[in-house]
C-alpha cells in the first residue's frame, strides 16, 4: 500500500515553473539561427556579385588582355580579346588591360626647339629671345653645313600589335619619343640649312618620318606611323632678320629669273612662228618657180619641132606674135619694113603736135 500510495503522491505533484533564463536562450537561439540564415544569403549574394563583377565589355576600337597575377592569360594573339562581353576573376587575382587599337597615339619632340611655355603656344606670342642663343635651356639641331636650326615633330601613330607594345617595353610610348628625337638630329645633320628651310621641306618631312619607321621597325614596337605627323622647322630667332634678307633676295632672284625665261620663251615663241612663216612662204614659192620653170621648159620642148621643121617660118610667127604683145597698149604704131636696096628708112615724128581740140557742139 505504501508504494502505490507513493506512486500516486508523485503523480499529483506539480511541475517546476519555466524560469526567465530558459526564456532568454530560447530567443538567442532563435535569433542566431535567424541571424545565420541571413549570413548565409549575404555571402551568396556577395560570392555572387564578387563572381559577377568579373564580366566586362570590350570595345569594337579596343582589345583587352587578362592580366592573372601580372601575366597575361594565353599566349600570343590568344591573349587579345576582341570586342564582346567577357569575364575574368575579379581583382586582385585578374587585372583588365584595355588597348586602343584604332585611337591614334601621339608623341612629340621638342629637344631641337628653342624655350617656350604651353601658355606662350596657346596665346601664339612668343618669348623674346636673348641676345644670343643659350643652349642650357634652347634646343637645336645642327645641319649638314654646320648650321643650326630649330626643329620639332609630332608624330601621330597606332597600335598594330598591342601584345609587343604594352608588354614587350617597360615604357613603349618614351621609346617611340627617343626615336623621334633621334630622328631629328639624325635627319638634320643630312640637310643643308637652305634645304630644310626652304628648297626640300617636303623630302626633310618625309626622310624624319622615314628614319623613325626603321627605328621603331629594329625594335619591333608594333606600331604604324600616320603619314599626318607634322614637322616644323625654323631658323634661330636671333638670326631671323639675316635669313629674311637672304629669303627676300631669293625670292626677287626667283622673280628676275621667271621674267627672263618667261620673255625667252615669248622671243622663242615668236622667232619659231616667223621662222615657221619664212619657211613656209620660200616652200610655196620655191614650189610655183618650179611649177612654172618646168611648165616653161615643157613649152619650149613642145616648140622645138615647130623650130626644126621651118626655122624661117618659125622665127617670122615669133617675130609677129612678140611685137604684138609688145604694141598691144601703143598710142602710134609704124613698121618699117626693109627697103629692097638694102638702105636704111628715114622716119621723121613730131613730138611737139598740138593735141586734137573738141568737136564744137551741133546746132539744135
Amino acid at each position: 500500500m505504501s508504494d502505490e500510495h507513493q506512486h500516486h503522491h508523485h503523480a499529483h505533484e506539480p511541475t517546476a515553473p519555466v524560469t526567465a533564463e530558459d526564456a532568454g536562450s530560447q530567443a538567442l537561439a532563435e535569433a542566431l539561427g535567424s541571424s545565420f540564415a541571413i549570413v548565409k544569403i549575404v555571402m551568396v549574394l556577395m560570392v555572387v556579385a564578387f563572381f559577377a563583377s568579373g564580366f566586362f565589355t570590350v570595345g569594337p576600337q579596343e582589345k583587352a588582355v587578362i592580366l592573372r597575377f601580372g601575366k597575361p592569360v594565353g599566349e600570343g594573339s590568344k591573349a587579345l580579346l576582341t570586342a564582346g562581353l567577357h569575364w575574368s576573376l575579379p581583382y586582385p587575382i585578374d587585372e583588365v588591360v584595355r588597348i586602343p587599337i584604332t585611337e591614334i597615339q601621339q608623341v612629340s619632340s621638342n629637344n631641337g626647339w628653342y624655350l617656350t611655355t604651353p601658355e606662350a603656344e596657346l596665346s601664339e606670342v612668343e618669348m623674346p629671345p636673348g641676345a644670343s642663343l643659350n643652349p642650357a635651356v634652347d634646343g637645336y639641331a645642327i645641319t649638314a653645313d654646320r648650321n643650326i636650326i630649330h626643329t620639332r615633330a609630332t608624330l601621330y601613330y597606332h597600335i598594330e600589335d598591342p601584345i609587343r607594345f604594352v608588354f614587350g617595353f617597360a615604357s613603349a610610348s618614351n621609346t617611340v619619343q627617343n626615336a623621334l628625337n633621334n630622328a631629328l638630329l639624325y635627319t638634320a645633320a643630312r640637310y643643308k640649312v637652305d634645304d630644310i628651310l626652304i628648297n626640300k621641306k617636303g623630302e626633310f618631312h618625309d626622310d624624319v618620318l622615314q628614319r623613325v619607321g626603321e627605328l621603331t621597325e629594329q625594335a619591333q614596337l608594333g606600331i604604324v606611323i600616320d603619314p599626318s605627323s607634322e614637322v616644323q622647322s625654323r631658323a634661330p630667332r636671333q638670326l631671323q632678320a639675316v635669313f629674311d634678307q637672304v629669303t627676300t633676295a631669293r625670292e626677287n632672284r626667283n622673280k628676275l629669273l621667271n621674267e627672263a625665261h618667261t620673255y625667252e620663251n615669248q622671243v622663242l615663241n615668236q622667232s619659231g612662228a616667223a621662222a615657221t612663216s619664212v619657211t613656209n612662204a620660200a616652200a610655196a614659192e620655191r614650189a610655183r618657180y618650179v611649177d612654172s620653170i618646168t611648165a616653161e621648159a615643157k613649152r619650149f620642148g613642145d616648140l622645138l619641132p615647130q623650130y626644126q621643121g621651118n626655122p624661117g617660118l618659125f622665127e617670122q610667127m615669133t617675130f609677129v606674135q612678140t611685137m604684138a604683145q609688145v604694141f598691144t597698149n601703143v598710142q602710134d604704131k609704124i613698121y618699117l619694113p626693109q627697103r629692097a636696096d638694102g638702105k636704111p628708112r628715114e622716119l621723121r615724128l613730131q613730138l611737139n603736135r598740138e593735141p586734137p581740140q573738141p568737136k564744137p557742139a551741133a546746132a539744135p
